[in-house]
């Protein structure tokens, strides 16, 4: 089965993690990924472990079904190639800023002049309307803007501290992905093309004040920000005799349950336990009391219980216990594949079933270059031009250095 983006031919100009995570959805769909890259390639590549430099793990997961070209987007000749490959476009996406897309001459109205159809999507730190225009951002910066290391501080956390997730960059880039596909289907409709901004610091606010605008969602506010429930210091995985679970008591029902699983069915009358509205106003207490409740017994011993009782339960893994977990081994969700030049690797699964366009993988992430020829030329470019543009470094190509010489 084709991916449902099939035909759709993408142009991306993104490196690190935001914008190659949002391509790569697109490519998993099935849309044709032309992957530009700078001489020096995208700093992922360099990002270790890797067995080949050039070729990190980093770089390796976020750049399936991918074709690579280089150019020196810096050099003329670079820049009327990349105009080219607009030409034949659907959707163009970058995630440097956008002044900096001014002074190479690829703005929208720049590519717009060559395919007024193209959907032009840039993913960078700020609103354009705003004063933080143009600050440069990253994932600890913006994660920092959000609230987020305050909020882990908050929490109970020594001192303020990161998600040890690329959290903004990762979630930005699936909006990315959501957003060129309604922009596809708006062009669909009315055959027009359009520019759409996707900022770093306005999205990742939708993820954190979706909790934690608390009180100032009403005006005049009437309490603090902040969701109580996700801010007391005990919701983190309970501590056992032996390891750790991470289980959730949340409605009446599976209350009920847990206080006859511990012998205590009294304490559904307790004042502070008996609704949902009254435990939304004590959970430092609540939490506080499960937490002295896990401690009694083992893992084991909570597992079978809590999961008997209906109670929403899982162990907590490490990362190792991830890679091993039955349930990813029964779905296939993780696959050994033979990269051309890596060997042996471990890939993930497209993470969504569909019953008639499956999104599949194609392509192992590329080499530098590795199709500089083969994409220029369909762009309608002639093998001489392209040895020139080669030859005076404004392109390179992988399979064919000694052009270069």
């Amino acid at each position: 089965m084709a991916g449902p983006l099939e035909g759709v031919r993408v142009l991306d100009l993104t490196s690190v993690v935001m914008g190659p995570y949002a391509t790569q959805l697109l490519a998993d769909f099935g849309a044709d990924v032309v992957k530009v890259e700078s001489p020096e390639g995208d700093n992922m590549r360099w990002v270790w472990p890797f067995r080949h430099a050039g070729m990190g793990h980093i770089f390796l997961n976020a750049n399936r079904n991918k074709r690579s070209i280089v150019l020196d987007l810096k050099q003329g000749g670079a820049r009327e190639a990349c105009l080219a490959l607009a030409r034949r476009a659907d959707v163009m996406v970058y995630n440097i800023r956008p002044q900096a897309m001014a002074r190479l001459r690829l703005s929208y109205e720049d590519i717009r002049s060559v395919n007024e159809k193209i959907i032009y999507v840039g993913c960078f730190g700020y609103s354009q309307r705003g004063p933080y225009a143009a600050k440069a951002a990253y994932d600890d910066l913006i994660q920092g803007a959000a609230g987020v290391p305050w909020l882990l501080k908050k929490q109970g956390a020594d001192t303020p501290r990161f998600a040890p997730v690329i959290i903004a960059d990762r979630s930005v880039g699936q909006q990315v992905a959501s957003a060129v596909s309604a922009a596809l289907y708006h062009r669909e409709r009315t055959g027009r093309g359009q520019r759409v901004d996707v900022p770093m610091f306005e999205h990742l606010l939708q993820i954190v004040l979706g909790e934690h605008l608390g009180g100032y969602t009403f005006e005049p506010n009437i309490g603090e920000a902040g969701y109580a429930r996700m801010l007391t210091p005990d919701r983190r995985p309970y501590q056992t005799k032996d390891g750790y679970v991470c289980a959730l008591i949340y409605n009446d029902k599976q209350w009920k349950a847990f206080f006859e699983l511990i012998g205590r069915p009294q304490m559904l009358s307790d004042p502070a336990f008996a609704t949902y509205e009254a435990r939304s106003r004590s959970y430092d207490r609540v939490y506080g009391f499960v937490a002295e409740e896990l401690r009694k017994r083992t893992t084991a011993e909570w597992l079978e219980g809590l999961e008997r009782a209906d109670i929403p339960v899982q162990r907590m893994n490490s990362l190792d216990d991830v890679v091993a977990d039955p349930h990813l081994a029964a779905i296939g969700y993780f696959a050994s594949r033979e990269h051309p030049t890596e060997g042996r690797i471990r890939t993930m699964a497209v993470p969504s079933e569909w019953s008639e366009s499956q999104p599949a993988f194609r392509r192992h992430a590329p080499r530098l270059g590795e199709h500089t020829r083969e994409v220029l030329k369909e762009a309608g470019l002639s093998d001489d031009s392209i040895s020139t543009l080669i030859r005076s470094g404004a392109a390179r190509c992988a399979a064919d250095a000694s052009d270069a010489a």
